[in-house]
C-alpha cells in the first residue's frame, strides 16, 4: 500500500512540506553518522550500521511513492571505499531509478555517469565550493552540461560568529561563504534546489537548529531563493510539527537516526502520517 508524502494543502496554503528519504553510505554500508566527526584519518562517529543492503532501503522507500530523497557518499572520492559506495548506490538506483538523487564526489566528469545510473539529480558541495570560495566557472561547467534542473546544491553549514557558514569535504572544513538570501537568490538559476544539513545538531537527535530554520523560512518566502531540504536534529514528531510551523510549509525535510529504520524511536509509517496531517 502506497501512502501518501505529503499532506492536503490547508485553506490558503499554497506550499506542502514533504518528507524526503535518505541513504547515507559509507565503506560500502548503509550508516548513520554524527555530523560534522567524519575525518580522512578517523572516520566518523556511528549511530548506526545496517545490516540490511542499500537496494532494501531503496524498495521501501520506493513502495511508499516517495520521490525527491538523497544516497549521499561519505567516502573520499578516488578511494577504494569511495567505489565500494558507489557499487552500494548503483545498486539502489536500480531498484529505484529516478527516485533518488546523489552527492558526494560529484565533479563534472562524473555527473553524467551518475546520472546515466539512474539519479534524478546530482548534489554538490565541494565542487564547486572549494578553497573558501565559490568556483563559478565550475558551477557554470557543470550546467552547461547536465542542465541546472538536475543539479542540486548543498549548502550544509555550521554557525560560526555572525551566521552560517558552508561546510565542505563532508563537513570537514568551514568556508568563508556565508549562507544568506542573497546566496540563495544569487545561484538559483544553477540549480533546482537547495540541500541544507544544519550541521552543528547533524545526527545528535537533540532537536531543530531553530535559528538555522528561522532564516530559511524567511529566505524560502521569496520567489527568487528555490526549494529548500532542511536536515538535522529531528528527534521526535514536535520537531517535525516545529518545522512545519517554522516553514509555513515552504521547507521539506530529512530525518535519517531518529526513525526506526536507522535505529531511532520513530516509525517511518508514524511519520508519514504524522505529516500528512500536519
Amino acid at each position: 500500500m502506497h501512502l501518501p508524502m505529503t499532506r492536503v494543502a490547508g485553506p490558503g496554503r499554497i506550499h506542502q512540506m514533504k518528507l524526503r528519504p535518505c541513504i547515507d553510505i559509507h565503506n560500502g554500508k548503509v550508516k548513520q553518522i554524527v555530523g560534522g566527526t567524519l575525518s580522512d584519518e578517523s572516520g566518523a562517529a556511528e549511530n548506526f550500521v545496517a545490516e540490511r543492503s542499500s537496494e532494501f532501503y531503496a524498495s521501501l522507500f520506493k513502495s511508499y511513492g516517495m520521490k525527491g530523497g538523497h544516497i549521499i557518499l561519505l567516502n573520499k572520492a578516488g578511494t577504494p571505499e569511495y567505489e565500494a559506495d558507489m557499487e552500494a548506490a548503483r545498486r539502489a538506483l536500480e531498484v529505484y531509478p529516478g527516485g533518488f538523487m546523489i552527492g558526494g564526489g560529484v565533479t563534472t566528469d562524473t555527473a553524467e555517469t551518475l546520472l546515466e545510473l539512474g539519479a534524478s539529480h546530482v548534489i554538490v558541495t565541494s565542487y564547486v565550493f572549494s578553497g573558501g570560495q565559490l568556483h563559478r566557472d565550475k558551477l557554470d561547467e557543470l550546467v552547461e552540461k547536465i542542465g541546472a534542473d538536475r543539479l542540486v546544491l548543498d549548502l550544509s553549514c555550521r554557525y560560526s560568529g555572525d551566521g552560517y557558514y558552508i561546510a565542505t569535504d563532508r563537513w570537514q572544513y568551514l568556508t568563508d561563504i556565508k549562507v544568506d538570501e542573497a546566496l540563495l537568490i544569487s545561484l538559483s538559476d544553477s540549480c533546482s534546489e537547495y540541500l541544507i544539513h544544519a550541521v552543528d545538531v547533524e545526527g545528535k537527535r537533540n532537536g531543530v537548529d531553530v535559528r538555522l530554520l528561522q532564516l530559511l523560512s524567511d529566505w524560502a518566502a521569496s520567489e527568487h531563493t528555490g526549494r529548500i531540504t532542511y536536515a538535522g536534529g529531528v528527534a521526535g514528531l514536535t520537531d517535525i510539527d516545529r518545522i512545519e510551523q517554522i516553514g509555513g510549509g515552504r521547507i521539506d525535510l530529512t530525518i535519517g537516526s531518529a526513525l526506526d529504520i536507522y535505529g531511532g524511536d520513530m516509525a517511518l509509517c508514524d511519520v508519514i502520517n504524522h505529516i500528512n496531517h500536519v
